[in-house]
């Protein structure tokens, strides 16, 4: 007696089989898959398709989602972009910055820290002096880390609210040299978490970045020119 697997095989290397006897395909009785009906080889089939096709489009509604997703968070990050590109101080650039983060993408709470900048205007709570843990920590992330667990003293720059976050997403602030780490905090455990993308994050930290590079080289300049300036008046 043949096994099923051998009949399988069978079938298959030789698919001539049902053009030679297809008085089969109408007289073959099998189970129906839902209930206890027996039906025909051909209206199995006919389920299977249906099965495959109800697949493939719950595939498409998936894939339709995600791109109308991503749609809609670059729509924000042009926003945000032209936001930015509109800026002309620190203090507007991290209004800026903390509003599209909290209204546009809702993200309830903002961190951030920034070094390796000659930037004068220090006296912002972005530019507070942190440990050299940190400093390691932002180095070493070659893409956005999206989890449940940050450094405590990371934690800390959220003051009171960070008792209340469960997953956060730790953006580095990357030119020739690490300048900063932008962190994003949720009280939604399942917010930011590890198998997440993170294209749209690096590409948030990238703008950031940019734009802090571009006003403190514009400052730069300006310092350089007024003590040129005053150089020529002696």
């Amino acid at each position: 007696m043949m096994k099923p697997e051998e009949v399988a095989h069978y079938l298959q290397e030789h698919p001539q089989f049902f053009n030679e006897y297809a008085d089969l395909l109408a007289d073959i009785q099998i189970s129906h898959p839902q209930d206890d009906k027996v039906i025909s080889l051909n209206e199995r089939q006919v389920i299977s398709l249906r099965e495959r096709n109800r697949v493939l489009q719950d595939k498409l509604l998936e894939l339709i989602s995600f791109g109308e997703e991503n749609d809609a968070i670059g729509e924000k990050m042009h926003r945000l972009a032209i936001a930015l590109l509109s800026v002309s101080s620190l203090d507007e650039l991290f209004n800026v910055l903390y509003f599209s983060l909290k209204e546009d993408f809702a993200v309830p709470l903002v961190a951030m820290r920034v070094w390796n900048i000659s930037c004068s205007e220090n006296s912002y709570t972005e530019f507070t002096p942190i440990s050299e843990d940190i400093h390691v920590i932002a180095a070493s992330l070659s893409q956005p880390y999206c989890g449940n667990h940050i450094a405590d003293e990371i934690k800390q720059w959220f003051g009171e609210g960070a008792e209340h976050l469960n997953s956060f997403a730790m953006i580095p602030l990357n030119t020739t040299q690490t300048i900063g780490l932008l962190v994003l905090g949720s009280p939604d455990a399942e917010r930011f978490y590890p198998e997440m993308g993170t294209l749209h994050l690096k590409r948030l930290g990238e703008l950031v970045c940019t734009t802090i590079t571009r006003y403190d080289q514009a400052e730069t300049v300006s310092r350089e020119a007024m003590q040129d300036h005053i150089t020529n008046e002696q």
